[in-house]
């Protein structure tokens, strides 16, 4: 006899196997970066995902970060950056909706497995711009400390 599951409990359980999965991961994993476990998610999606889809990855993702808290774990500056990801998909769109980065990415795509594929373009696009923004906030800092500088020389 089939058990009823609602898809409430279904994504649950979805998400306690991935997170169950991750555990043994985060462990093997824990001296690489989040950033590198998406580069590796990219280059192999079947070994992670099972199926090529991005609410697959947002599973996985999601999974390996409470891996990691169940460990005690603290998160890492980059899992921290990644969860600004979702406001930064808003901007992107241009959408105020609280739909997740994921189905947004996936309203915007062909199937699941293209917005798998869009999403690894926007995941280094983001990663660019939070680059960019950061070297930018260097500039301005040096510029502000030379500027200090050439005031109490000409002084």
């Amino acid at each position: 006899m089939w058990k009823v599951i609602s898809h409430h409990s279904d994504h649950i359980d979805h998400n306690r196997f991935f997170a169950k999965l991750f555990l043994n991961i985060a462990i093997e994993f824990s001296m690489s970066s989040f950033y590198e476990l998406i580069q590796k998610i990219k280059k192999r999606p079947s070994m992670y995902l099972g199926k090529a889809a991005i609410s697959n990855l947002r599973s996985c993702l999601a999974g390996y970060i409470l891996a990691r808290r169940e460990l005690g774990i603290s998160q890492t500056e980059q899992e921290k950056k990644f969860t600004q990801f979702q406001g930064w998909i808003q901007q992107k769109f241009n959408i105020s909706s609280s739909q997740s980065w994921d189905k947004v990415i996936l309203f915007y795509s062909e199937d699941e497995r293209t917005a798998l594929l869009r999403f690894f373009e926007l995941f280094e696009e983001f990663i660019s711009s939070e680059h960019k923004t950061f070297v930018e906030s260097q500039e301005v800092e040096l510029e502000s400390s030379t500027d200090k500088m050439v005031g109490k020389v000409s002084k």
